[in-house]
């Protein structure tokens, strides 16, 4: 597969790992737009939100729950912010879904 997260994933590319487990790989974004922005994958190639279904809802909650203790892990006690971008209109330029983690400093809404 020519996926660039599956090859993350799998060490095919090296990343810095914040937290993995059986279900996911989190790791550092190296183009971060906070002082703490981590991307959090699933181990299972998903293309986007877009492609979940019924089966997918424990995994999509493990992602979730992988950011909130992430952010715990990194001190982010005064607030951080959890964004799934799905889609070229939404935003997603990697066809795998992934979590972002963005912390370390106040967040502006709207985000662009």
């Amino acid at each position: 597969m020519s996926c660039l997260f599956c090859k993350i994933v799998d060490g095919s590319i090296p990343s810095t790992a914040v937290y993995q487990d059986e279900f996911c790989y989190a790791f550092a974004d190296l183009n971060p737009k906070a002082p703490v922005h981590v991307l959090v994958a699933p181990r299972e190639h998903i293309g986007s939100l877009e492609e979940t279904g019924e089966g997918d809802r424990a995994l999509l909650g493990h992602l979730m729950w992988a950011a909130a203790r992430i952010a715990r892990d990194k001190g982010l006690a005064k607030g951080y912010r959890v964004v799934v971008n799905t889609g070229q209109d939404g935003g997603q330029s990697v066809d795998h879904l992934h979590v972002h983690l963005l912390g370390g400093r106040q967040l502006t809404w709207p985000p662009g």
